[in-house]
């Protein structure tokens, strides 16, 4: 197999799509370069491996997209590709190259061009001044070696000055810079729409990113947007034909890119309206990252009005600490935020994501437990623990000095200590995020963790997870992997040795854990040491799915027909609890006779209460 132009994307996971290859492989085909092959691997891919699919092309110009996830796999890659394919030109582009981008060509001698900032204009340029020199050498000799064929355009590049967006080293080793380059319009000339209909049915069920505006309105340091002015919008036109391409294509996800999406109000309420107005029948979820604090009435009532699943919200809070978000140039309104969040959770029609960074400016150990328990207080779906990262071109690596950082020198670029933390808490955060990711974050043991925060803890959910995590070091559990279902006995065993036998021992415990593992993991997950009763009762609830008697499931289950056994235990569960236990996450309750029909059909878990049922 040979080809002109192999684009390569290392994607975080398998799930994962890269967008920027596709803008680079359309923007080609509209200059008449023809189309890029594109080869989508992940980080996960053995090295070998990878070095054998790439070879397999034989490119004439090969061609990576570098992020903060895959750049060190790039770096180890290359050299390798260089020794297998000497006559092939290879160009890097993507955030991790377009700043730093001299040190990157003198480490990586292997590179021979680097696209700084958005390559939809520059890299087309590029191959057609390279394919052109191309031929004029080999009108001049029968085989033309790669390095005279680079050597021929970077000198003529020399003279004409006019390779923007493109850095290279010359022949005597000085560095050539074009500067960083924007795409100033959105349009269709200018950015192509990034998906075409042949690859369709093989990326329907993977994450499809998509963006209507590139640039942000703020200007928070830790974010490479810092270093862009101003937002540009696509058209409403080109998004509503590109946003039902995706709808008649049945997608599964579309996650909007934006930085933030609610920048304009004029630009992002034509699009909620469209998805508003879509039929029930459309699956497609779309993800949109917002600033929620500056969302009116009129979009959260929209946003409510929304069918369930249909959208998604990505909330960066980061800090509630005001010292802390003015250091890093951001301002919170956190009023607002909390109750714009509880608006829309009370609907209970979305997915609602926060996010806390770990290592801001002047955030110590106390401040972040401030920040961390304001923030699960909201009781969103996911709260996201990240740790801050010294991204190149970011306004935070201008404040290294300032608040004594150390940090990671190799991506992910994370902090290690600052004049707030030490490296001993940093690495101790590390485990309560790892910790927390397990279970909250995973949706495992939410209500019996939340009793005990109620009863054990006075509220301090930090408290209550420091404990935890404390625990989870001294056992060394975080050097080992664990399973979904071990995680119901580690945290028996936790309670147990914190909050004492008496409790770890108790009904009430353990209708806690058997109530949680019914909703989590879909509800496949039996822990043998909890007091399961599908079989004590099962004459008595053959009758409920028999439809014999007064409750039963063709009642109580629109569309329901019984089948087989099999097919009952699959998707349903009736279990008897001696505790009201759906109202036991916040706090004590007297004993109660409660029986509740978990149907696993849907998309959530679903549960009822079935009243006389004895």
């Amino acid at each position: 197999m040979h080809t002109d132009i192999l684009l390569v994307a290392l994607n975080a996971k398998f799930s994962h799509t890269n967008l920027a290859l596709r803008y680079l492989r359309e923007s080609c085909c509209q200059a008449g370069l023809g189309k890029p092959k594109l080869l989508e691997l992940t980080i996960n891919n053995y090295i070998p491996e990878m070095l054998g699919q790439i070879f397999e092309y034989h490119p004439k110009v090969l061609g990576f997209s570098c992020y903060i996830w895959n750049i060190q796999l790039i770096k180890q890659l290359l050299p390798l590709l260089r020794k297998v394919l000497p006559e092939t030109v290879i160009i890097c582009g993507g955030p991790e190259v377009s700043y730093g981008t001299e040190a990157f060509l003198r480490e990586v001698p292997a590179v021979d061009f680097v696209i700084r900032g958005e390559g939809e204009q520059a890299v087309p340029t590029l191959l057609q001044r390279l394919f052109s020199q191309q031929i004029a050498d080999s009108q001049e000799k029968s085989k033309v070696a790669r390095h005279e064929i680079v050597y021929n355009m970077k000198a003529l590049d020399a003279q004409s000055k006019d390779l923007a967006g493109v850095a290279y080293l010359d022949e005597a080793g000085h560095y050539k810079d074009g500067g960083v380059v924007d795409v100033p319009q959105l349009d269709e000339v200018s950015l192509p729409f990034a998906y075409e209909p042949e690859e369709m049915a093989e990326l329907q069920e993977r994450i499809l990113y998509y963006e209507t505006s590139r640039g942000c309105p703020f200007r928070c340091a830790y974010c490479l947007s810092c270093a862009t002015a101003g937002v540009r919008y696509r058209s409403w036109q080109l998004v509503q034909q590109e946003l039902q391409f995706f709808v008649n294509h049945n997608v599964r996800q579309v996650k909007f890119v934006d930085r933030t999406f609610n920048a304009k109000k004029q630009h992002f309420m034509p699009i909620l309206q469209f998805i508003q107005a879509l039929p029930d029948s459309c699956r497609t979820n779309f993800h949109f990252e917002v600033a929620v604090d500056y969302l009116d009435d009129e979009v959260i009532s929209l946003l409510q009005s929304l069918p369930k699943h249909r959208v998604q919200l990505e909330i960066g809070i980061q800090s509630t600490n005001p010292e802390v978000l003015r250091r890093i140039q951001r301002v919170n309104h956190w009023d607002r935020i909390a109750h714009h969040i509880k608006a829309l959770l009370a609907k209970g029609n979305m997915h609602i994501h926060t996010d806390l960074i770990i290592g801001l400016p002047g955030e110590d150990m106390a401040s972040f437990k401030r920040s961390f328990n304001q923030v699960y207080t909201l009781n969103t779906d996911m709260l996201q623990l990240g740790f801050l990262k010294f991204l190149k071109g970011a306004t935070m690596m201008e404040m290294v000095e300032q608040y004594h950082y150390q940090y990671m020198d190799i991506g992910p670029y994370e902090v290690l200590s600052n004049d707030c933390l030490t490296y001993e808490e940093i690495h101790w955060l590390h485990i309560f995020e790892a910790v927390f990711e397990l279970y909250h974050n995973a949706g495992r043991c939410r209500h019996s963790c939340n009793y005990l925060i109620a009863t054990q803890e006075q509220g301090d959910a930090f408290g209550f997870y420091s404990k935890l995590t404390n625990f989870w070091q001294a056992k060394g559990y975080h050097h080992q992997t664990h399973s979904a279902k071990h995680l119901y006995g580690l945290l028996q065993e936790f309670v147990g040795e914190a909050y004492g036998a008496q409790l770890a021992d108790s009904e009430l415990w353990d209708n806690l854990l058997r109530f949680d593992a019914l909703v989590a993991d879909n509800g496949k997950i039996r822990p043998e040491q909890l007091n399961w009763n599908l079989e004590k009762y099962q004459n008595l609830t053959a009758g409920f799915w028999r439809n014999q008697g007064d409750i039963t499931a063709e009642k109580l289950l629109p569309g329901f027909q019984f089948t087989t056994w099999r097919e009952i235990r699959r998707n349903y569960q009736i279990e008897y609890f001696t505790y009201p236990v759906q109202n036991l996450a916040y706090g004590h309750a007297e004993k109660q006779d409660t029986w509740l029909l978990f149907d696993y059909t849907k998309r959530d878990v679903c549960y009822q209460k079935l009243d006389n049922f004895n």
